[in-house]
């Protein structure tokens, strides 16, 4: 090493882009611009005195050196969750709760947390953000107090409990035929690729477009898989012609130059969200709040 202080931080945001293998995604789940990744990820390798990752314009990949790091860095990160944690008896009542959420809330969070704030206005939220299976793995170890999860998940350890449904629409190029109606027929995007998440990164999503998709009567042709936002709509406003989906409440923040967002009708698809708490652990005031804040949501649209 170069005599330098590694930090928390730099390793939190390695074992974001080692996880996600691009760093537009890890970007997106640590809600900070691409830039900011990539200049840490550089500074915690100059510290090393290795590279991490082998960068090409088309992939990113581990080296042997990242690979070996990986589990050690993870395994500081999860001491330094146990360090905060062994001092929660003496923090102030209604100090903090700690909350993992979902990709594409959208205005929906914004609601969330101004209602919470209300109900209990000596608490504080943390927000942590990470792929569905590792949130749902802190809420039963107890790094975590609760996460908002979309679709079903094993339950094991976990109560659930149901708070909105989200409303699924289509995302077409504005210049397209079927863009020009206000509503679009499932049936009618069967012969335009898909640009979806794959099952890998967002199996509920995946299964509730596909199975949409047979309730129409045809099979998706598949094509590019979704990246990220910024990424997919770009393409999707100049590029060939396809579809994808959003929430709608996180397409009411994505005005897209060339791209429109419609409702799908024939099915209309909707998404279950929920509330995931532990099993054998008493509810906290805290997290009452939250439910009964979380609860109010519904009502956006």
């Amino acid at each position: 090493m170069n005599g330098g202080v590694v930090e928390l931080r730099q390793l939190r945001y390695f074992v974001t882009v080692a996880e996600e293998l691009h760093f537009g995604r890890a970007a997106e789940r640590l809600h900070i611009v691409q830039p900011a990744v990539s200049q840490q990820v550089r500074r915690l390798e100059r510290e090393l005195a290795v590279s991490l990752f082998v960068r090409t314009t088309r992939s990113v990949s581990l080296t042997e050196a990242g690979q070996r790091f990986l589990p050690r860095a993870r395994a500081v990160l999860a001491a330094a969750v146990r360090a905060v944690d062994s001092v929660a008896e003496f923090r102030p009542a209604g100090a903090l709760v700690r909350l993992g959420t979902s990709e594409g809330l959208g205005d929906r969070l914004e609601v969330l947390l101004g209602a919470f704030t209300r109900l209990a206005p000596s608490a504080s939220l943390e927000l942590v953000h990470a792929p569905t299976p590792q949130r749902l793995q802190r809420v039963r170890d107890g790094s975590l107090d609760a996460t908002i999860v979309r679709g079903s998940w094993p339950g094991a350890g976990l109560d659930f409990t149901p708070l909105w449904t989200d409303e699924v629409v289509v995302a077409l190029p504005a210049s397209h035929p079927l863009a020009s109606s206000p509503s679009v027929e499932f049936a009618s995007l069967a012969s335009l690729p898909a640009r979806l998440s794959p099952p890998s990164r967002n199996r509920p999503l995946y299964d509730l477009v596909v199975s949409s998709c047979r309730e129409a009567g045809f099979e998706p042709v598949l094509g590019k898989e979704f990246t990220t936002a910024q990424d997919t709509l770009g393409t999707l406003g100049f590029g060939r012609p396809h579809w994808t989906v959003f929430y709608r409440a996180h397409a009411n923040l994505l005005p897209v130059p060339g791209v429109a967002f419609r409702p799908l009708k024939n099915p209309s698809p909707r998404m279950q969200t929920s509330l995931a708490t532990p099993a054998d652990r008493r509810l906290t005031p805290e997290l009452v709040a939250l439910i009964e804040a979380a609860r109010t949501v519904e009502a956006t649209p």
